[in-house]
């Protein structure tokens, strides 16, 4: 009889336990609680009645918590997806917390991943005046931290634009006018490269950028490059011509250079600045800068288009240049462009990526349609 009394009570408190497990999660028995702390009989409860109650109002709390995560992300995902599908296609959509970046417009696209790399670095600027004709494109690959390619995206080409426009309302200069904008675009990439030291110094950042600017007005075509971004162009005979060649420090020129300065190079996987940089020229990068073991000057190239007559041109980060040379993009390119630049674009990123590149890889890519012969 005793054991049967003993197994009844245990069953009874069993029971009660999960009567209140059971109201706490269902119910959600404010008048409950309340007793439990302002009654009188409130000295009567348990302890393990006021743990399981405080666990399940605990676990009750971080289940609502889930739950209206989960519909905010929902509805964040939904309502982002409608705000996409409504943009202009020449407005820049931002895709997966700035994973993937893409531009498009009439006769230029962009098309950037973040790749295999746990940050985005790589930028990118287009601008298309048509009051004077003038166009510009760049590519900026940040090392060190995004600051640098973010500052020179944004402001290089507003002081840049100005200066160039007033070049070409100025007709004294209407003969020289593709050394002057060469002379411009060299000064002001300079000029961007000591602001932007200044605020790197000043918040003790290391971060440095590449930038590959091309210029196009009417027949012109002047291409700066500072870095190891690269750009290539296709001909009317489907040939490929370089626009620009690489800053690397095994270079005769650039380890000359670098050694009389004072500093060395190394292998570390790559040739290196100091074992530290890729490449021997940089916007930015102020610790090797400042023993000029870095520079920031552009090499200038320019191009008659009229003599081209080209099909289209490629700037991209040294993310495809990785697992492509300069004559497989553009039989790549020739080969998936078709009538949009922007899929040939998208193609050209996305085998860089299936190649094994493991940098971000952003590609511009520009169409000549038709080119004044005048």
């Amino acid at each position: 009889m005793e054991e049967e009394s003993e197994d009844m009570a245990f069953y009874q408190a069993v029971l009660k336990y999960f009567r209140l497990l059971s109201s706490v999660f269902w119910s959600f028995p404010f008048t409950y609680i309340s007793n439990l702390f302002f009654d009188q009989n409130c000295i009567q409860t348990s302890k393990l009645e006021i743990c399981l109650t405080i666990f399940a109002i605990i676990t009750f709390a971080f289940i609502l918590y889930q739950s209206i995560e989960l519909l905010r992300r929902f509805l964040s995902y939904y309502f982002t997806s409608r705000v996409k599908r409504s943009l202009l296609v020449n407005t820049v959509q931002f895709i997966r917390d700035r994973d993937t970046w893409e531009l498009r417009e009439e006769n230029c696209c962009v098309y950037a991943v973040k790749g295999r790399r746990p940050k985005m670095e790589d930028r990118f600027s287009v601008i298309q005046d048509k009051e004077t004709g003038i166009s510009l494109y760049g590519i900026f690959d940040g090392h060190g931290g995004e600051f640098a390619a973010d500052f020179v995206e944004k402001h290089l080409f507003k002081g840049l634009l100005k200066k160039l426009q007033a070049a070409v309302q100025d007709k004294s200069k209407e003969n020289k006018l593709t050394e002057e904008f060469a002379r411009l675009l060299t000064k002001e990439i300079l000029e961007v490269d000591m602001e932007l030291l200044i605020k790197v110094k000043a918040a003790r950042n290391v971060a440095g950028t590449t930038a590959l600017v091309a210029i196009v007005y009417k027949n012109r075509l002047i291409v700066a490059n500072v870095g190891d971004s690269r750009g290539v162009i296709c001909d009317a005979k489907g040939n490929t011509i370089p626009l620009s060649f690489d800053h690397k420090p095994i270079q005769l020129k650039e380890c000359r250079r670098i050694r009389e300065a004072g500093g060395f190079i190394s292998f570390n996987g790559v040739w290196r600045v100091a074992g530290i940089l890729a490449t021997s020229r940089a916007l930015g990068d102020f610790p090797l800068k400042d023993r000029n073991l870095v520079i920031a000057c552009p090499d200038i190239l320019t191009f008659d288009l009229a003599d081209l007559n080209p099909k289209f041109m490629i700037l991209a980060t040294d993310g495809l240049w990785d697992t492509f040379n300069n004559e497989d993009a553009v039989a790549f390119m020739k080969d998936n462009i078709n009538s949009d630049s922007y899929k040939g674009a998208r193609s050209l990123v996305m085998q860089a990526l299936k190649n094994g590149s493991m940098d971000n890889v952003t590609v511009l890519v520009v169409t000549f349609p038709e080119i004044d012969q005048s």
